[in-house]
């Protein structure tokens, strides 16, 4: 079996090693003559960056790059992009990179043509309906980490730099219209970061799964993205010239990205205050979250668990995956605390306020609160 594919759910993914030499054909399918190429910092010199835009100037469609991208993207970042956005013509957005670099370039796309703030787009009630759609432009996306899955996503999470807090910001029109899922170009990631991104494909769809939400699709998707990360992070991790195993990640990330219409929880709810507030890699943070999560939610998810488990081989049931759990961040160099983070003295109260507003509370099994979210917070002390 050869993994390469031409697949148009939920957008179309021309997915294989290889592949992103067709970046100017998708720009032109995607009706984008003039792209700016969204990234972060870290990637904007490298040698995958370079040779995109190489592609890009040699059809054309010139060679335009925006970087100034932190992290954990935030409003300043958006504000900054537009004026390049604007100012240079642009009708399109190439997204490229982890997540960071994907939201904040599909941000920019659908804020090119809009007058109200960004703000007035935070994923709540029906909120997405206050925008002009015929002031969207397209987007071609392009990961280069296996975890977020924002490529097949319809939001771009951005942080407000004054209340340090993370909003989601979403339009059915976020959608990438092409994506390009090249293994090779995730060959260069370090170790901690194929860990981080992996482990946040796992989270996706473990709360996925987890989640009360009737969504049958999305609960298969979740299960097998499960097996996948299980199967091939550890093969990724050890050899990150594996192109089985780096093809196989980015099939999960894509999967839990999808999964996740179905709805998230607990671990993402703690997890954007700390990324909020003290710039932690979001992945890296999910996964410090998910054993006490699992312990939170066990009275609603134990017999979900036990069918999971035996899916993956892990005897034991529910309390067997929570070990496996344990046993795979250990495994992947994750630390078991905040303080493994780099955050000693992390301000309790502020996160569980922030925590209780976050959006993905709505999916979780068990009902939060301000008592069983800081329990879980001291957990992880």
């Amino acid at each position: 079996m050869t993994l390469t594919g031409n697949w148009s759910y939920p957008t179309a993914i021309r997915f294989g090693a290889g592949r992103i030499k067709e970046i100017a054909d998708a720009c032109r399918s995607a009706g984008i003559h003039r792209p700016l190429l969204v990234t972060d910092r870290g990637l904007a010199d490298m040698e995958i960056t370079q040779k995109t835009l190489d592609l890009l100037d040699d059809a054309g469609l010139g060679r335009s790059m925006f970087a100034e991208v932190d992290p954990n993207p935030s409003d300043k970042n958006v504000e900054a992009g537009l004026k390049v956005y604007r100012q240079g013509g642009f009708d399109g957005v190439v997204a490229f990179g982890g997540g960071s670099g994907l939201d904040l370039g599909k941000t920019l796309a659908f804020m090119a043509g809009q007058t109200r703030p960004v703000w007035d787009f935070e994923d709540v009630g029906d909120w997405w309906t206050r925008a002009d759609p015929g002031g969207i432009h397209p987007i071609v996306a392009v990961p280069t980490t296996a975890g977020t899955g924002s490529e097949v996503g319809r939001a771009g999470v951005i942080t407000n730099s004054e209340t340090h807090e993370k909003k989601i910001i979403f339009h059915p029109k976020m959608l990438p219209q092409v994506v390009i899922c090249d293994p090779e170009l995730t060959v260069g990631m370090p170790k901690h970061i194929t860990a981080g991104t992996g482990l946040d494909a796992f989270a996706h769809c473990v709360e996925a799964y987890s989640s009360p939400h009737y969504h049958p699709m999305s609960q298969g998707i979740a299960l097998e993205g499960m097996r996948l990360v299980k199967e091939y992070l550890p093969r990724a991790y050890a050899d990150g010239t594996d192109l089985e195993a780096r093809a196989n990640m980015m099939s999960a990330a894509a999967m839990g990205a999808v999964a996740f219409q179905k709805g998230l929880g607990a671990i993402h709810s703690l997890s954007h205050p700390v990324g909020a507030h003290y710039h932690t890699h979001h992945g890296t943070t999910n996964a410090v979250f998910m054993p006490p999560v699992l312990q939170l939610n066990a009275s609603a998810i134990r017999t979900k668990f036990d069918r999971v488990a035996a899916y993956l081989g892990i005897e034991g049931g529910f309390g067997g995956f929570c070990e496996f759990v344990d046993t795979f961040n250990d495994s992947l160099g994750i630390p078991k605390t905040l303080s493994g983070l780099g955050i000693n003295h992390p301000d309790l109260d502020t996160m569980v306020r922030d925590a209780l507003k976050d959006p993905s509370c709505g999916g979780n099994p068990v009902k939060l609160t301000a008592e069983n979210l800081r329990a879980a917070y001291e957990a992880v002390l």
